[in-house]
């Protein structure tokens, strides 16, 4: 069930960035500039997903690596308790 949430969560998220990507090119290929200056706020637009791609797979592994931290220093300390109790 909770796979089941977790899918029409994301496939929520990527319909919003979808739209909002189409309407953001949109709005860049209807403005009324040079299409030099089209390209740069493409770059701008591409770079930006770049870097807010990498910042959320940054956290996501630093949160990953902090919980298999964690959890090795719990099984240490039942370990050395454990030993503790049966000498």
């Amino acid at each position: 069930m909770n796979n089941s949430n977790n899918t029409v969560y994301i496939m929520f998220n990527g319909l919003g960035v979808a739209t909002a990507y189409v309407m953001l090119a949109l709005s860049v290929w209807l403005a009324p500039v040079d299409l030099s200056t089209k390209g740069y706020w493409g770059m701008g637009i591409f770079l930006l997903t770049v870097a807010l791609v990498n910042l959320v797979k940054y956290r996501l592994d630093d949160r990953i690596q902090a919980e298999r931290l964690y959890k090795l220093e719990t099984a240490k300390n039942e370990k050395i308790i454990q030993d503790y109790i049966t000498e």
